[in-house]
């Protein structure tokens, strides 16, 4: 199971905002080039980068920021947040983001997706972001009528090449993930399952781990990192994943 330290994106800045809410965002870096650099350094074998801007107007705001994180950092990148179009996603992908994150879209205009999936197989990651069940779009700000498990098997089978699954009541809380949830969803789906929200401790993500056999391969990583409430070398060695080689060797085992 990867670990998958989050980048969120707001006026050039990386914050993390409080379930969902732009209005309690909390920055944590002016420069999110070094948060980058730091997570590589760290282990980390891939990037969840957001661009909250971008998710709140419907169009990509933070693009000089996600092309320096590329150029800094030689791992992975994945890119969500704005993405409403065809011409987006295409720029995204050409600048070397290895797969982009579509949320909004995949309720509003799931023909793109699918178009979008059969152009870039492999690339193409649905973000589906839940509010009591219910899909959330256009950065969080409105509640669809859509179930979480609706959407996931439809995305699906459109081609999608993963899902993230974010509980918004979790996010930016450090109350621990929506396990049930994460268990309903990945049994619904033969696409692996990403989880976000919520993580504050290592046995959260061990609790995470035992739902890998089920389809539930990575985990994304937020404000717990950056509050120091778990360290990211201590997550690679927990869950066996990443650049395990830049690990300590005599670190600790967990019961």
């Amino acid at each position: 199971m990867e670990v998958i330290p989050a980048i969120d994106l707001l006026d050039g800045r990386c914050v993390r905002l409080y379930q969902g809410d732009y209005a309690r965002s909390q920055v944590f870096n002016d420069n999110p080039t070094a948060v980058a650099k730091q997570w590589f350094e760290q282990g980390a074998s891939r990037l969840h980068v957001v661009d909250l801007d971008g998710a709140k107007v419907g169009k990509l705001v933070n693009l000089d920021a996600i092309a320096a994180i590329i150029q800094a950092v030689p791992v992975s990148v994945q890119v969500g947040g704005g993405l409403r179009n065809y011409s987006s996603v295409s720029q995204l992908l050409g600048m070397g983001v290895e797969r982009v994150i579509l949320g909004t879209v995949a309720v509003e205009q799931p023909t793109l997706v699918q178009q979008l999936c059969q152009e870039f197989p492999g690339q193409i990651i649905v973000g589906i972001d839940a509010r009591n069940g219910l899909v959330a779009t256009k950065g969080w700000l409105e509640t669809s009528v859509i179930g979480a498990v609706e959407l996931a098997k439809k995305m699906a089978q459109l081609g999608a090449a993963a899902l993230i699954y974010t509980d918004i009541h979790r996010d930016g809380t450090l109350s621990g993930p929506n396990l049930e949830a994460l268990r309903e969803l990945a049994s619904s789906l033969t696409i692996p399952v990403i989880a976000s929200g919520g993580v504050s401790s290592i046995t959260d993500l061990l609790s995470l781990l035992a739902l890998a056999p089920l389809g539930v391969s990575g985990v994304i990583v937020g404000k717990a990192l950056y509050t120091g409430a778990i360290s990211l070398k201590d997550a690679l060695r927990a869950v066996g994943s990443g650049r395990i080689q830049d690990v300590p060797p005599d670190f600790g085992t967990f019961a």
